[in-house]
Parts: structure tokens; C-alpha cells; sequence
């Protein structure tokens, strides 16, 4: 490869573009998602109650995360990684155009868009299940192409590529509430779902003109022997009859034959993955085969998936509660521009991309004087800061309660130090779950931290069902909500805090 990009293998940009988009197109539909479900009918919106939307957006926003673990496996197994990307992109893709399909046929004058209809509610679910799977396709595996740049690097230029990689990521981020909120809630909600799909599409545009600097890198797996051949056909067929089940059930459902409560699936849904995250943790602790060392390491995951559950169900309130926040009870007059509630959603990653330098110059700053805090207090320090963030809201919530609009420096504040937690945390948890975990189990112990966000973001929708002021007596109750979020994510800071040092232990030679 001849050419670069900024020092690094050239392939790192059509990955950086790609990510970039991709992320785009996430960032940019879910700063609308739950809006859009609560907006009423006559407004253009689906008119869901809080409870039923929060449920949905958790399932969605957990749907990404869970997919992620199928995603890699068929990578691995049958498409290969470049493929998986390209065929990830096109799904997405395809959900954000089907929940775009109702606005476009208002426009034809075929239905109208301003009227839930059956042409409004089966496109809006399956375009989420389509975004959901195919980000499970192409969100790993794109990570790991970034990986086999650097086969001969694993030093300080491979960490370099993945924090180029991922500025794509806070890019996307940043730049799409700013689009698709204003086009979404004040012209047309599909407009903004449509716009999201289009910047895929250009990712994809690209992802394809220059794969040529990806040549030799996640190709498809090869299948020689009669052996392996045989497997690969057999991978197939089951394929086929997943896929097949599938589109059966998703028919059953849509069609009103199987009866589906957002809110009881929702919470189902948590119990089945905290089972089977513990289930295979004690499994791969009594019949592992692991030494007395790789024991404590897995206990030391469990622990690590719990505070990280804890940390994204505060975290990743943003595009739910603090979404909802947004929109009903905060002044979003500025500067004589009424702003799109969905447009606060960018807040975050401008944090990022201006406090991660800080954040990492200052780790090696501690770091050179010997003073670099511990992995676990690196965590209980993110769980703090998030309750810090969140006690800000609780004044915030005062004045919505008292009848006012709330000032945006509200929220400012709270995703200030919301986004301090993150990078406290976030960067750690995937670190240290990557040096604890067993090489015999290694992608299966990233899977468990994979399944740690999941549960997090499904009780972030949850909770923002229920803390969203809907009505007198919730708006008075409020305050007091978020207050009990600052007890819980504090307090687990507080635990960890005070547990670090036996933590520390378990985790052996790993820092």
C-alpha cells in the first residue's frame, strides 16, 4: 500500500468514512426515535405513551449491542469481515428508507402522512429491526479491519490508527442531531429518518470506490477440505432456516397474530441477558477448565459487567430521558432560533472530541509520576461523575416542576460531566475486559461486555418511559427521580471505590 493516510495505512481512511457515516446514520435517527413515538398522531408522530416508547427505544438500543455478537460470529465464519461491513451498511440503509416509506407516500398523496395508519406503524418496527441488524453486522467487524491494518504494528502507531478510527465515530456523531433534528421535527419526521439513510449510502459509496486499499484484509473464509466444505454448507442451511423463522415470526406479529407488549417484552428481555451473562460466567468458572488465576479474572468480568450495567443505564438517558427533557421542559430559544430538541444530542460527543485529549494527557501525566489511578477507581470515578451529571438535573427538574422552561445550560452541565464519565470509564471497561479474559474464552468474555451495554441501554429506554413528566403528578414527582438515579449511580461508585483494592486483587497482573 503506497499510499497513506496522515502516516497510517490508507485503508484506515475508507474505514474512518465509513464509521463516520455509519455513526452518522445511528446518531442522526436515534436523536428522533423517541420523539417521534411520543409526538401525537395529529402532529404527525405515532402518539405511543412514554412507557411503551421507552420500552421500544431500550429494545432498539439493546437490539444494536445484542446483534454485535451474531455479527462477528458470521464474519468469522461465513461472509468474512469486508463483506459483513458492506452487507451491514445495506440493511441499515434499507431501515432508515422503510421508516422514511410513510412520508414519502403522503407526499404522493397514496396516504396521509399526518394519520397513523398501517402504512405508518409496520414500516417504523421493521426499519428498526433492520437498522439493529445490520449495525450488529457491520459495528464489530468494522473494528476488527482496523485491527489487521496493523498486523505488524502493535505498538504506539496501532493505538494512534484506532483513536483516528474513532474520532470518525464522535464526528458522525456530533455533526448528525445537528441535520436530521431540525429536518425531522420541524419539516417532516421521515425526512430526517430518510436524510440518516442517505448519508449510509454515501458511506457506502466510498466503502466500495476505494476497498481496493483493503485488499488481503477480512476476505471471505476459505473452505478446503470436504470437512470444512460440508460445515460451511451446514452453516448455510441453518442460516437459511434462522432467517427463514425469522421473517415467519416478524409476519405473525405484524399481521396481529402474536400479541407483543413493548413494556413486558422490555423487561423480559433484561432477565433473559443477565441469566444467560451469569449462566455462562458460572459455566465457564465450574467447567472452564481455568486455573485458580483465570478464575478470579472472570469474577473480576462479573463484577465489571455489573457497575458497566449500572453506568450506561445512567449514560445512555440521553437520547430518552434527556431527550424527552429536552423537548418538553427546557428553553430552546438561542440566540433567536428555536432549536430542535433532538440537536442537544450533539452535545456529548463535543465533549469528546474536545476533552479526550485532555483525559488521555492527562492519564500519562499521573502515569509518569506514579499516580495513575487503579482500573476499578477509574470506573467508580465515571459512576460519580454520571450521578454528578444527574444531580444537575435534579435542579433542572425543579424549575420544569415549577412551571418554567428550564435554561439549555442545563443540560449542558449534565452532559459535561456525563461525558467526563464516559471518558473515565468507557475506553477502561473495553480495555479491561480484553487483559482479563481467558485467551480459550476471549471473544466470549468481549460478548459479556458487549451484553453489560446492552442491558444498560434497555434500562435507559425503560427508565426514560417513566421519568419523562408526562402528566401533573409525574412532572412533581421528578426532582425526586433523578435524585434517586444520583443515589444509585453514586452509591455504586461509592461501592466500587471502597471494594477497589480486593477488586485489584482478583485481577492479578492487570491494571
Amino acid at each position: 500500500m503506497s499510499k497513506t493516510f496522515f502516516g497510517h495505512p490508507r485503508g484506515l481512511a475508507t474505514l474512518f468514512f465509513t464509521e463516520m457515516f455509519e455513526r452518522f446514520s445511528y446518531y442522526g435517527m436515534r436523536a428522533l426515535l423517541i420523539l417521534f413515538m411520543t409526538t401525537a398522531i395529529v402532529e404527525g408522530g405515532l402518539g405511543f405513551d412514554d412507557s411503551t416508547s421507552g420500552a421500544i427505544y431500550g429494545l432498539y438500543t439493546m437490539g444494536v449491542y445484542i446483534f454485535a455478537l451474531p455479527g462477528g460470529w458470521l464474519a468469522d465464519r461465513l461472509f468474512g469481515l469486508k463483506k459483513s461491513v458492506w452487507y451491514g451498511g445495506i440493511i441499515i440503509a434499507l431501515g432508515h428508507f422503510t421508516m422514511a416509506i410513510p412520508g414519502l407516500l403522503g407526499e404522493l398523496g397514496i396516504d396521509d402522512a399526518m394519520t397513523i395508519t398501517q402504512t405508518d406503524t409496520v414500516p417504523f418496527f421493521l426499519g428498526l429491526i433492520l437498522i439493529a441488524v445490520g449495525t450488529g453486522l457491520l459495528k464489530p467487524n468494522i473494528s476488527s479491519i482496523v485491527g489487521d491494518l496493523y498486523t505488524n504494528d502493535s505498538g504506539a502507531k496501532r493505538d494512534a490508527g484506532f483513536s483516528i478510527f474513532y474520532s470518525g465515530i464522535n464526528l458522525g456523531a456530533l455533526v448528525a442531531p445537528l441535520i436530521t433534528s431540525p429536518l425531522g421535527e420541524q419539516v417532516n419526521w421521515h425526512l430526517g429518518f430518510g436524510t440518516a439513510g442517505l448519508f449510509m449510502v454515501l458511506g457506502l459509496i466510498q466503502y466500495k470506490m476505494t476497498d481496493k486499499y483493503l485488499t488481503g484484509i477480512g476476505d471471505v473464509p476459505v473452505y478446503e477440505t470436504p470437512e470444512e466444505i460440508e460445515k460451511k454448507n451446514n452453516l448455510n442451511k441453518w442460516l437459511k432456516i434462522v432467517l427463514g423463522g425469522a421473517v415467519v415470526l416478524l409476519v405473525l406479529a405484524f399481521g396481529g397474530f402474536i400479541p407483543i407488549d413493548a413494556v413486558t417484552l422490555a423487561d423480559s428481555s433484561g432477565v433473559i441477558i443477565l441469566l444467560v451473562a451469569f449462566g455462562f460466567l458460572g459455566y465457564v468458572l465450574l467447567m472452564g477448565g481455568l486455573d485458580a488465576d483465570d478464575k478470579k479474572k472472570v469474577i473480576a468480568i462479573g463484577i465489571v459487567f455489573i457497575f458497566s450495567s449500572i453506568f450506561w443505564s445512567g449514560f445512555e438517558q440521553a437520547g430518552s430521558t434527556l431527550n424527552l427533557f429536552a423537548s418538553r421542559f427546557t428553553d430552546r430559544t438561542i440566540f433567536g432560533i428555536n432549536m430542535a430538541a433532538g440537536t442537544f444530542q450533539s452535545i456529548n460527543p463535543m465533549f469528546i472530541v474536545l476533552f479526550a485529549p485532555v483525559f488521555g494527557a492527562m492519564w500519562i501525566w499521573l502515569a509518569k509520576k506514579n499516580l495513575e489511578p487503579s482500573s476499578p477507581i477509574k470506573f467508580s470515578l465515571g459512576l460519580i461523575l454520571l450521578g454528578v451529571g444527574f444531580f444537575v438535573m435534579v435542579f433542572a427538574a425543579q424549575v420544569a416542576a415549577s412551571g418554567d422552561l428550564a435554561a439549555p445550560t442545563w443540560l449542558l452541565l449534565t452532559y459535561m460531566f456525563h461525558t467526563f464519565g464516559e471518558l473515565s470509564l468507557s475506553p477502561v471497561g473495553l480495555s479491561l475486559t480484553t487483559k482479563l479474559a481467558p485467551k480459550k474464552f476471549y471473544s466470549q468474555m468481549m460478548g459479556i461486555w458487549f451484553m453489560s451495554v446492552s442491558l444498560g441501554n434497555l434500562i435507559a429506554g425503560r427508565l426514560g418511559g417513566e421519568i419523562s413528566g408526562d402528566g401533573e403528578e409525574a412532572l412533581q414527582q421528578m426532582p425526586d427521580q433523578y435524585m434517586m438515579i444520583v443515589y444509585t449511580t453514586v452509591g455504586a461508585g461509592i461501592i466500587l471505590l471502597i471494594f477497589s483494592k480486593p477488586i485489584r486483587k482478583l485481577m492479578g497482573n492487570v491494571h
